[in-house]
């Protein structure tokens, strides 16, 4: 009976151990979901791929202009007031890049909702950043492009419904 007894408080004091170390432990700084499989709509990204520009990303309190954030955490480091805020993990856009927001100079071929992105805890979309050009089919029609045909998708979505894909022309 002690014995039995023993092992239960050691197996829930272990248990316990695990989930405040769980619950304790800084959020990992993933730097985007990998990127999609190519398709006949997603063109192959033809700067440096996401994972080398990864590198050059950092973690802030603030998304310093020019800059675009890929993940966040809840954190007491960024707080002014004794309450939890939100810490982005902050990258220069980059073609190919699973961002949390759009950038001026870039269009996006793929969406997804994820919580990577979320300031409040539930989900928002995920953009895959492109550099515009000749070719490329886009969510949406940068300046100084055209299109010269379209397409519904799904990919481009940004609340479940489809949307129109744009095949790009510079002009």
């Amino acid at each position: 009976m002690l014995r039995s007894k023993l092992r239960s408080l050691l197996l829930g004091a272990g248990t316990a151990a695990v989930m405040l170390g769980t619950a304790l432990a800084p959020a990992t700084a993933s730097a985007a979901p990998a990127a999609p499989l190519p398709r006949a709509a997603d063109n192959a990204p033809t700067a440096a791929p996401a994972e080398e520009s990864a590198a050059a990303g950092f973690w802030s309190c603030t998304i310093p202009p020019g800059y675009t954030y890929t993940n966040t955490q809840n954190t007491l480091s960024c707080s002014t007031s004794g309450g939890f805020r939100t810490m982005y993990y902050v990258q220069p856009p980059a073609d190919g890049l699973w961002a949390c927001t759009t950038m001026p100079g870039y269009t996006y071929s793929n969406t997804q909702n994820t919580l990577s992105c979320s300031t409040s805890g539930g989900f928002r979309t995920m953009y895959y950043l492109r550099a515009p050009r000749t070719g490329l089919w886009a969510c949406t029609v940068p300046p100084g492009f055209t299109y010269t045909s379209t397409q519904n998708t799904l990919s481009c979505s940004t609340s479940g419904g489809f949307r129109t894909m744009y095949y790009l022309r510079a002009f």
